[in-house]
């Protein structure tokens, strides 16, 4: 019974340390997420990229979650395999550095981090300030989970079982290690699994050199992470990936045997503690930046060869990015799921569409020539294609196999189709105007005033994503995010449209050059964002959390009734 009782704290202690650590990155994801683009592709060396990467590794609490940018940047090509390398490398070294923070004991911070971050979460409307409440209230029960995470272990520290278990693991360190790499997959956070196994070495449960062992084997395992999270992706986001768990795996392979026969030679003594272990994790991270940093550019070329792409897929890239091609299929009209599925299996492809016209809208406003803005203009036929096929698909359906509640949400995707299409006619109809408008006056924007823009844009290509995460899982907490984040989105405008007039009646003078163009980019990105978040009505409508009006109804008359 005492085992019983022993695995159910330690599945429960584990799982809340996973939830936690996902509460964290999520909270700062929804706060930051857009901006990290613009912080991993700023960079200029590799050294500049590696730092970036401890930094962002450090902020997101997720070697996996840098891993997986960098490989999505490199992408899309805003990043060269050398840089996402850099970056990979650093953000692993930045995950070390916050499980040396965690591992204090910081029990006492635990009362306070959930009294600021529950209220921040419950009493504020704004999103940063309450996805920082998301954010400490993370901390907390990172906190607690490493809190009983001890205590599970406390009732059998003493017993058969458990010393049992750590002997044999410190006798049999290539099983220490497997276990590591097993326990660090299966948790799909090396944080976590770390953690667990310095507590487990900080309370006695293993002696040092088994926990050393799995330790490496965690390090190990968490590289097959971004490898298995990157599998369909294009090949050259898979490279990174590949080449840190080639880097990474081969060294954790060369210090656990050299590690494991000094200290059976005890040439350096009898480490002991958690802390130790901590220490060698993080030498170990820093000991691979070191040694792979300067290669990171020699490695791209047999990368090419173990991963190469294969004849035409570039080619093939291009012609479906200029010529779509539509998944709806008629006779999936027989069965109502797999037409509701086909339409949005479409509607996905036509928000894919809308944000690459997005995307690269202020890039046109810094330096687009003519050709760039009339390529974009030229990807709204796609969209118009696109609003055709599912107007006539949505006018095939038969409503009487249908029935109401299908033909209901077919209605509905179509109703999205026509936000998409409209929210395509803003960006080719007046942002690329815009960016033309101001490309003939040779104008910029003040610091202040661009700085307002890049801010909006980076929000809007975050809804996009959760857009498309609202459209394929008709998830009601998401649906309500994104409604919030078109709030948020809204006072930003306004607060954007009140420095701006500040900034006139202060006299600067490039804002009085840009103003027409910042104020109607402003009012553009705003309507463009709505439409976007439109997918997330229906959901609302549904489950009762959306007013038909916001006007107050039953508001007694002046001066009593007529």
């Amino acid at each position: 019974m005492a085992i019983v009782s022993f695995l159910i704290s330690l599945f429960g202690a584990t799982m809340l340390l996973l939830f936690a650590v996902r509460m964290v990155r999520t909270g700062i994801e929804r706060s930051y997420g857009a901006s990290f683009k613009r912080l991993l592709t700023g960079q200029s060396g590799q050294m500049q990229g590696s730092l970036m990467g401890i930094g962002l590794a450090i902020v997101l609490q997720s070697s996996a979650a840098v891993a997986l940018l960098a490989a999505g940047f490199a992408a899309g090509g805003l990043l060269s395999f050398g840089m996402g390398l850099a970056i990979v490398l650093g953000g692993d070294l930045g995950s070390a550095f916050i499980i040396q923070i965690l591992s204090f004991k910081l029990d006492w911070l635990v009362p306070l981090l959930l009294a600021v971050g529950g209220w921040l979460f419950v009493k504020t409307e704004t999103r940063k300030w309450r996805q920082l409440g998301r954010i400490l209230m993370g901390v907390a029960f990172i906190l607690i989970s490493l809190r009983f995470l001890r205590e599970a272990m406390d009732p059998i520290r003493d017993s058969a079982f458990l010393p049992a278990i750590a002997a044999y693991l410190e006798r049999d360190y290539i099983t220490a290690f497997i276990v590591g790499a097993a326990l660090a997959f299966v948790m799909h956070s090396s944080v976590a699994a770390i953690l667990m196994c310095v507590t487990l070495v900080q309370i006695g449960a293993i002696p040092f050199a088994a926990g050393l062992s799995l330790v490496l084997g965690a390090n190990f395992g968490s590289a097959f992470i971004p490898v298995w999270l990157s599998r369909g992706m294009p090949i050259p986001a898979r490279r990174i990936p590949m080449a840190n768990l080639i880097l990474r795996g081969t060294l954790a392979i060369c210090v656990l045997f050299v590690s494991q026969n000094v200290l059976r030679a005890g040439l350096v003594g009898n480490p002991d503690g958690g802390q130790m272990l901590v220490y060698a994790h993080m030498g170990f991270n820093a000991l691979l930046l070191i040694l792979a940093l300067p290669f990171c550019n020699y490695l791209a070329s047999p990368m090419e060869r173990i991963l190469p792409e294969a004849g035409g897929d570039q080619k093939q890239g291009v012609d479906i990015a200029h010529k779509p091609v539509s998944v709806l299929d008629e006779a999936d009209l027989e069965v109502p799921a797999q037409a509701l599925t086909s339409l949005k299996r479409e509607l996905l492809r036509m928000l894919g569409v809308v944000e690459a016209m997005f995307r690269p809208v202020l890039s046109l406003y810094e330096h687009g020539e003519k050709e760039a803005i009339r390529s974009l203009q030229a990807m709204d036929l796609d969209v118009n294609e696109c609003l055709s096929g599912i107007r006539s698909y949505v006018a095939s359906i038969p409503q009487e196999s249908f029935g109401k509640e299908n033909t209901r949400a077919a209605l509905d995707l179509a109703e999205y189709a026509i936000r998409l299409e409209t929210a395509g006619d803003v960006v080719s109809k007046r942002l690329a105007v815009l960016a033309n408008e101001l490309r003939k006056k040779k104008a910029k924007f003040s610091k202040a005033g661009w700085e307002e823009l890049v801010d909006m844009h980076e929000a809007i290509l975050s809804n996009l994503k959760l857009a498309s995460n609202v459209l394929i899982s008709d998830d009601l907490e998401s649906a309500r995010l994104l409604s919030l984040e078109k709030t948020e989105l809204k006072r930003a405008e306004r607060q954007s449209r009140k420095r701006h007039l500040k900034r006139l009646q202060g006299g600067n003078a490039e804002s009085f050059e840009t103003s027409d163009i910042h104020l109607e980019t402003l009012r553009a990105l705003r309507e463009f964002n709505s439409h976007i978040a439109a997918v997330a009505y229906p959901i609302l409508y549904g489950n009762g959390q959306l007013l038909e009006t916001r006007l107050i109804e039953n508001m007694p008359e002046e001066g009593g009734s007529v």
